[in-house]
């Protein structure tokens, strides 16, 4: 019989995404084009609070470089429309929301309100990427609300935790406050990546606040929630399984510093959702948890479903076969199919709920 290896860089600390025999062939043959911080030096656990910002900003320009292209790939999406509002945020400050719609709406639909990728730290929901996917959205029958946080770091910074929070909590107030007039029936926190982490977070202090029955579900892609990646924790395997897999451990606990400079908030769920106890996630509303097979972040995901189903909250996990951190979502010209299934799991979930 032959070996029996482990999977990744668990069993071959060089193996590389493309190399793997898991990933999708399509999404490997792209990958290439996918290198987040190719050109960006990386910076050791031991960097100053600037040198994180200063990370944070080169790694947000070498992700707009691929913005032109973006948007030239984009289909018209005729059959939606767009409008903006601007509110007032709980530190005074203006939070942008971007609203798509169907057109041809003709009664109340699911509401998602959407927080973008990004480690809280950077990017913007004004960004090809999340108009793209909010399009692609409401285009199934949804109104979807685009969420202009405040940033850690970047052009939308330079905002610690729990800036960027309020604002979305904010955002899924103003939602609810306004179903009447948006024409919508149940409202539904969706987001990826650092967006996984606000939506989560955003239910949390729901809950912890009293406000929790605005929130109808939860829908959270790829969730950033550990906030343990200097010195990766062995349950959460698939740190190291998938380690450089579009995401790596060094980048993100750069990124963690951004976010929280002096590393207060590290037992904070909050500001990192894993770290909540199981008992204090009760009373939550339906939450279901995707994750990416061959993502660093796929552990810390479905660790969190089984602190939900624990707790006794109506609980649903997903693992998307073949894909790193967001691949349902980044490569929905190379893998269209897998998009698809996604969009149709958030768009199920969302009409479902009573």
């Amino acid at each position: 019989m032959s070996e029996v290896k482990s999977p990744g860089r668990l069993g071959n600390p060089e193996m590389t995404f493309e190399e793997d025999p898991r990933a999708d062939p399509r999404i490997a043959a792209a990958f290439g084009l996918m290198a987040l911080a190719e050109g960006v030096d990386p910076i050791g656990p031991d960097a100053s609070y600037e040198q994180a910002l200063e990370y944070t900003a080169a790694f947000e320009k070498v992700g707009e470089a691929g913005h032109p292209m973006m948007l030239e790939a984009m289909p018209a999406f005729d059959g939606v429309e767009s409008s903006v509002e601007t509110i007032e945020g709980v530190d005074g400050n203006q939070i942008t929301l971007y609203i798509e719609r169907p057109k041809a709406q003709t009664g109340p639909l699911p509401c998602i309100v959407h927080m973008h990728g990004g480690g809280m730290v950077l990017a913007a929901a004004a960004d090809p990427m999340y108009i793209r996917w909010r399009k692609i959205l409401a285009e199934t029958g949804m109104v979807v609300v685009g969420v202009e946080f405040r940033n850690g770091g970047g052009k939308l910074g330079n905002h610690p935790f729990p800036a960027g929070l309020n604002d979305c909590a904010t955002a899924t107030q103003w939602a609810y406050t306004n179903k009447e007039s948006l024409g919508v029936s149940k409202i539904v926190l969706s987001g990826e990546s650092g967006g996984g982490n606000l939506c989560i977070a955003t239910a949390l202090k729901g809950l912890s606040e009293g406000w929790i029955e605005q929130i109808d579900g939860v829908y959270a892609l790829c969730p950033y929630i550990s906030g343990t990646y200097t010195k990766p924790p062995s349950e959460l395997a698939s740190l190291v399984e998938n380690n450089t897999y579009m995401l790596d451990c060094e980048m993100m606990g750069s990124l963690v510093k951004v976010y929280d400079p002096a590393g207060e908030h590290a037992s904070n769920p909050l500001a990192w959702p894993l770290q909540a106890s199981t008992t204090s996630l009760a009373g939550l509303p339906p939450h279901i948890i995707s994750v990416n097979e061959l993502d660093p972040l796929r552990d810390e995901g479905l660790e969190y479903y089984r602190k939900l189903a624990n707790a006794g909250v109506s609980a649903v996990a997903r693992t998307v076969h073949g894909t790193p951190h967001g691949g349902d979502m980044g490569f929905v010209d190379v893998a269209p199919e897998i998009t698809a299934e996604t969009v149709r799991s958030l768009h199920g979930f969302a009409s479902s709920l009573g």
